[in-house]
Parts: C-alpha cells; sequence; structure tokens
C-alpha cells in the first residue's frame, strides 16, 4: 500500500512533531476493526483524538477515527479506509501518534510523557546519571523513569518535588534527588 499524499516522513517525528499515544496491537473481528494498546489516562482518552497518525515503513499515516469504545479489559477501534480483517491484520504492531497541535494546553509545571524521554537526568550534586530511555507504568502510584547510565541503569520514581526536583524542556535536563549508586 502506498503512502497517502499527506503522508509524513520520519523527520517530521524526529523534530517533535508527533507524540505517540499508543499501539494496534491485534484485530477484532472481521469488519476492519483493530485492537489498541493506549499510552493515555485514563486509556479512552486516545479516542478523543483523529486523526491518529499511524506509522508504516518510516511513513506517519494519517486516519481518521470512525468510532472506538472499550470492549472488555481493551479498547477497539474503526478506522477510515479499514473496511475488512485483512486491511486490519495490516495494522498489526503499528504506532498510533497525534500532532503536538492536537494536544491540549498544559499548565505551568505539567509535561507530556513523551518530552521526558531523551532527557538528560542529573542528580542534585551535579552527577550526570544518563538518559531517560523510556517511562515504565507500574501498578503503584506512580510511573518510572528509566535511565541509561553509563555504568548501570537507574529506576527513578516520577514522584514531583520528591525525587524529580526539576524539569527543564528547553534544556533537555532533568533534576533528580537520586545517588549514582542507586539502581
Amino acid at each position: 500500500m502506498s503512502a497517502p499524499a499527506d503522508a509524513t516522513s520520519d523527520r517530521a517525528a524526529r523534530q517533535g512533531n508527533f507524540v505517540p499515544v499508543g499501539r494496534i496491537v491485534g484485530v477484532y473481528g472481521v469488519r476492519g476493526w483493530v485492537k489498541v494498546y493506549s499510552y493515555t489516562k485514563p486509556k479512552e482518552e486516545i479516542f478523543t483524538y483523529s486523526p491518529w497518525y499511524l506509522r508504516r515503513d518510516r511513513i506517519w499515516e494519517p486516519r481518521a477515527l470512525v468510532t472506538g469504545r472499550a470492549q472488555g479489559r481493551g479498547l477497539v477501534a474503526a478506522l477510515a479506509g479499514v473496511e475488512d480483517r485483512d486491511a486490519a491484520i495490516s495494522l498489526r504492531e503499528v504506532e498510533i501518534a497525534i500532532t503536538r497541535a492536537q494536544l491540549p494546553p498544559r499548565g505551568g509545571r505539567e509535561h507530556f510523557v513523551a518530552d521526558l524521554v531523551g532527557m538528560r537526568v542529573v542528580n542534585r550534586h551535579g552527577v550526570a546519571l544518563g538518559r531517560v530511555q523510556r517511562i515504565m507504568e507500574t501498578a503503584g502510584a506512580n510511573d518510572v523513569l528509566v535511565v541509561a547510565g553509563a555504568e548501570r541503569e537507574h529506576l527513578i520514581p516520577l514522584v514531583p518535588r520528591v525525587y524529580v526536583l526539576a524539569v527543564d524542556e528547553k534544556q533537555g535536563r532533568i533534576d533528580v534527588d537520586w545517588e549514582p549508586d542507586f539502581s
């Protein structure tokens, strides 16, 4: 399948124009519905965005969300142009993103999780601990920053004013209260 005329390359994603919000994990039924794993909280919030941008072969394709709903413990969605099971199967394991323009405005101390990935992490003594590789969701009260350093990986609870002291998006830096020998 060729990319639509308004599809966007990986260059736009690297420039920060897209924010991942989920991925397609399977098919649902025979009419082209897909099963969705959402990164949003609450998970149903993914349905408030349209179009979705689907990443296939390093190209981001816009797809209008026709409808979506909770189904059991998961989510299912119908997308424009996906009319049968075969079309839905071709979308398995495809990442779902939205543009930054689709995001709601943030408050002064709020940060989108996607913006934290790749930031440098420095402790209160000025010691560089590494870079945020990903955010690990937990069943507990808070998520965890997974920070890859030269010598070890650090798992830092994402708790503002306790472990995460400051986030400077312009400098790409997160200041933390975390010792270098902590894992």
